[in-house]
């Protein structure tokens, strides 16, 4: 358990959770940004939950307006979040890569499935060029399927390197596992997005083609530290009351931080969350951080 003394010297620099859940109507919400700083963690990138979380009915899933209410709470959990860390938090807003299952378990052939899933990315990179996010989400699914559904998948991730190449943003990539995306990050080169703003989240540690997102597993931290390119740290935590901590809990970041700078690892620290976040989203996590 740190000592008020350790998270206070902690928050004089960085701390980013790459990719986390906040739920604003079954989880802890914003409360689990408390948990974060208390821990000394600075800076958050919340994710929107699948829209299937929010609208029961199978068939309206895949509407506008069910991505649209889901992205504005998604918003406004992130803005309360922010209030409660000494540096800020910002929306990642898109579509869940399985939702292409759900629909098509709802009646729509793969290609209308398609269609709905990049009309929800035309919305996310709405709320990008307004301003009231960072970032897409996309991806493709993780779990074996038709050739039919991953040919559709990979048009959807394809539309939203399309639509981030537009708007002027990275994405965040939800996919299978393993270390070569040089195709995918290829891909995102083809619609006009350098391959330094696509992130695969959910990396074991150093990975070809995107910029991983490594989970804060020790093994897979210290890869990418040694490794000494550039990535970012996440938790995956997911906010759903039946799995509390799941995937990590919200103070895990801040406590591998503190692991890994302990290790000998403090400019790889500074990597993970300064000179990546800065040149993947163009933000500033020492700039917006109030010590």
């Amino acid at each position: 358990m740190p000592t008020l003394a350790t998270v206070t010297a902690m928050s004089e620099t960085p701390i980013l959770d790459n990719h986390l859940h906040l739920d604003p109507v079954d989880g802890r919400g914003a409360a689990a940004a408390e948990d974060f700083a208390n821990a000394g963690g600075t800076h958050l990138l919340v994710l929107n939950k699948p829209s299937w979380n929010f609208v029961d009915d199978g068939e309206a899933i895949g509407d506008e307006s069910a991505f649209r209410e889901t992205f504005e709470m998604t918003c406004e959990v992130t803005r309360r979040a922010s209030e409660r860390l000494p540096g800020r938090a910002w929306p990642v807003l898109g579509v869940h890569p399985a939702l292409v299952s759900r629909l098509v378990e709802a009646g729509h052939d793969p290609s209308a499935a398609r269609d709905l899933m990049q009309a929800g990315l035309d919305v996310a990179a709405s709320f990008v060029a307004d301003g009231e996010a960072l970032a897409l989400k996309s991806g493709r699914p993780h779990y074996e399927v038709s050739d039919a559904v991953w040919e559709a998948s990979n048009a959807v991730m394809r539309h939203a390197f399309d639509r981030a190449a537009d708007v002027g943003c990275a994405v965040q990539l939800h996919t299978e596992g393993g270390e070569d995306f040089e195709s995918v990050a290829s891909w995102a080169e083809e619609a006009g997005l350098p391959r330094h703003r696509v992130v695969k989240h959910y990396s074991g540690g150093p990975i070809e083609g995107p910029v991983p997102s490594v989970i804060a597993n020790r093994e897979g931290l210290v890869a990418a530290a040694e490794h000494g390119g550039p990535f970012l740290m996440e938790t995956d935590f997911l906010d759903d009351p039946d799995r509390p901590g799941a995937v990590l809990g919200p103070k895990t970041v801040p406590k591998r931080v503190r692991w890994l700078r302990e290790e000998g690892h403090e400019d790889a620290m500074r990597t993970a969350h300064v000179e990546t976040p800065a040149r993947v989203y163009g933000i500033d996590t020492e700039a917006t951080l109030s010590t």
